[in-house]
């Protein structure tokens, strides 16, 4: 009975451990298609991710009002102007040395179309703008890709380069009053989109220097090209309409770049820059309903270089109030070179420009909670300033552009994590005319708004005495022609323009 037992025993043991043996393989086996199936589930989520772009949105919703008062005393001034900005944002990198960034971008007045301004009123209406057929027009703001080197010249210099429509306005201390990062050029002497390229070589390893850097940067401004089908020249002929492509280059650097102190210098140098032949043509149909050949007709006037230095100190004190704090400072110079037989801002000699900018931003808090920031920011710009600066920084003109003294104030709040607010106010003090002008005689002539001022009250006068004997506006003489066009001259220049503004900006 004992053996039948044992027996018993030992064979219930065996058949144990047999399941317990092929449980346990079972369970291995499991765990390794567990891995396998891990592997490939992370190597297709890795696929997709890489094979797709990454979108942000940037929606501001504004209220700008804007008063102009004029050389001759009037005013103008548009107090409800509701607009939309929404950028698009696009972002892909396969790997770590290839990037791809792009933004698509509508800037719009809420209720208009500007499809052709000379078509007012009838394009004022924004009743079909995306009901009916139109063309293919996609406004692209960015689209550039960057590649991220390790080694350049085989020593250890990180470098890049990029090519593409840059990211080329909001630029360094010019994105503080915009609440945005700041983009590749000096915000003071350069805030306009740009076609072209760059390449940076980042020296801090090789010099010790923190963040020092160099970047060249070159493009076209604009070109003559015309295109292949619907024109009676071919696109390789690219000066059909007497005008050659105009191009910039220019250094920019980072002498010094710890976080906290941030210096930059910037040279540039711009090449057959144009300026309207007649901006008193103001219509493309004449009177007698021919064509007017000087409507927005164009002549290249010469070359213009210029520079800037600024630097920006992001927090004054290690800890405390003064920590987040923001004090900045820059200056810039703009020189003109004419071409032979060509006058630029009203002479035919090189005349230089300069501009000096300083702003602080300030933690409004406290002590405990943060409730946003404050921003105080002045430029002043002399006689023959005359930047790259057309996207406007205010809806009632360029800012930096100013040959006068600008005067500005801000307030942003962070809602939460994806809304923000500001409201912003600027006001220009023009001394001349030309600020937003081209870069020839006929809209960028720097004269004194103060003298201008007294001619058009002396021309007031005379005609009202007369003129030349019995003043008839239908058929002036030379002197009340002449008269008549310095009233109206005064009319349509701006002494003094205040833009306020409010906006709510959702962005993530």
């Amino acid at each position: 009975m004992k053996k039948i037992i044992t027996a018993s025993l030992v064979a219930a043991l065996a058949v144990t451990s047999v399941q317990a043996e092929s449980t346990s393989d079972r369970i291995d086996s499991l765990e390794k298609k567990l891995k396998k199936l891990n592997k490939k589930i992370n190597e297709v989520k890795a696929h997709d991710a890489g094979d797709n772009i990454k979108w942000g949105v940037d929606m501001r919703t504004s209220y700008d009002n804007i008063n102009y008062d004029m050389a001759d005393g009037s005013t103008r001034s548009k107090d409800n102007l509701y607009s939309y900005r929404l950028w698009l944002n696009m972002a892909y990198a396969p790997d770590a040395n290839n990037v791809f960034k792009g933004q698509l971008s509508m800037n719009k007045a809420m209720g208009a179309s500007f499809d052709n301004p000379m078509m007012r009123p009838y394009d004022a209406f924004d009743w079909t703008t995306n009901e009916a057929l139109r063309d293919t027009t996609l406004r692209v703001r960015q689209a550039y890709w960057l590649y991220l080197g390790e080694k350049a010249f085989g020593a250890d210099i990180p470098w890049t380069f990029s090519i593409g429509r840059r990211p080329s306005t909001n630029g360094f201390l010019a994105n503080l009053s915009q609440d945005d990062a700041a983009a590749s050029p000096l915000g003071h002497i350069i805030n306009v989109e740009y076609d072209g390229l760059s390449s940076k070589l980042d020296l801090s390893k090789v010099t010790g220097v923190p963040g020092m850097s160099i970047k060249l940067c070159m493009g076209n401004g604009s070109t003559n090209a015309t295109p292949l089908i619907g024109t009676p020249s071919p696109n390789a002929d690219v000066e059909a309409n007497g005008m050659e492509d105009i191009q910039l280059a220019g250094f920019i650097a980072e002498p010094y770049n710890d976080g906290q102190i941030i210096t930059k210098a910037l040279w540039f140098k711009a090449f057959d820059l144009p300026d309207l032949i007649d901006p008193m043509a103001m219509s493309p149909i004449n009177m007698d309903g021919t064509i007017n050949p000087l409507f927005g007709a164009m002549q290249q006037v010469g070359n213009i270089e210029g520079g800037a230095f600024s630097a920006l100190i992001d927090g004054l004190a290690e800890e405390g109030y003064f920590a987040d704090a923001k004090v900045f400072g820059s200056i810039a110079y703009t020189k003109t070179d004419p071409d032979a037989g060509s006058s630029m801002l009203g002479s035919v000699d090189s005349e230089t420009g300069t501009s000096y900018w300083f702003g602080a931003y300030l933690p409004v808090t406290d002590g405990e909670n943060n409730y946003g920031r404050l921003g105080l920011e002045y430029n002043h710009g002399s006689k023959y300033w005359r930047p790259f600066t057309y996207a406007e920084d205010t809806m009632a003109g360029s800012k930096m552009a100013v040959r006068g003294d600008a005067f500005e104030a801000n307030y942003t709040y962070q809602i939460n994590e994806a809304l923000s607010m500001q409201l912003r106010y600027v006001k220009m003090d023009y001394d001349y005319t030309g600020s937003n002008g081209f870069f020839g005689s006929s809209t960028g002539t720097p004269v004194k708004i103060d003298d201008l001022k007294q001619w058009a009250a002396g021309a007031q006068t005379y005609l009202a005495n007369g003129g030349d004997g019995s003043f008839d506006p239908n058929a002036p003489t030379a002197n009340e022609l002449q008269a008549m066009q310095t009233i109206g001259w005064a009319q349509n220049t701006v002494e003094t323009a205040e833009d306020f503004r409010f906006y709510i900006r959702y962005r993530f």
